[in-house]
């Protein structure tokens, strides 16, 4: 497979990530536990990353590899590793915030959390690596060669992702769910 190939499927991957993290935190027990639904799943998106690392360990393996880490590419790996666990965890924070409604101080997005937040951590991380990529290896002529498309492509994003965010379709309005063990009250009749 190409690099396109995989990056495509990392698209996919972590397009459909946002959708079904918001979806298990909805379903981890609520009432009293609600403020803990979102670290209860990001606690399952930890185990997952253990499956995932045997999986490259058994591949690493079938490739023949001698196992052997240099202690600088070790050090590098666990750094990139807490800023992906921290992105994480912190996706789940805003999805939950995203999610809780405007009377509690949330963004009232409920279970379309997912379609305000994304468009912002999608879009805003590759401006980010990009000026972290610009400023740890600049181009060889400087600063001052890039081309100016490249800055209309990041205020293009930029706008993309305000724009996403704005227009973001509203969720679906359900009736509260009746508590159990209260009568149900019937409508009016007219």
């Amino acid at each position: 497979m190409t690099w396109l190939q995989y990056a495509l499927m990392t698209v996919f991957f972590w397009g459909i990530y946002g959708v079904l993290l918001h979806l298990g935190r909805s379903f981890m027990p609520m009432g009293p536990e609600t403020g803990n639904a979102g670290l209860k799943a990001f606690l399952m998106v930890c185990v997952a990353y253990g499956v995932i690392g045997i999986a490259a360990y058994a591949v690493l393996k079938g490739r023949g590899s001698n196992m052997a880490f240099g202690m600088t590419g070790i050090s590098w790996s666990l750094v990139a590793g807490l800023a992906g666990a921290a992105g994480a965890f912190t996706l789940v924070l805003a999805l939950g915030a995203a999610g809780t409604p405007l009377a509690l101080g949330g963004g009232g997005y409920g279970a379309a959390a997912a379609v305000a937040v994304m468009p912002i951590v999608f879009g805003g991380a590759p401006l980010v690596n990009a000026l972290v990529t610009i400023l740890k290896s600049p181009p060889a002529d400087g600063i001052k060669s890039i081309s100016p498309l490249f800055y209309l492509g990041m205020v293009l994003a930029v706008s993309g992702v305000v724009l996403a965010v704005k227009t973001a379709p509203a969720p679906v309005a359900h009736a509260p769910a009746p508590v159990p063990g209260t009568p149900a009250v019937a409508a009016p009749v007219k």
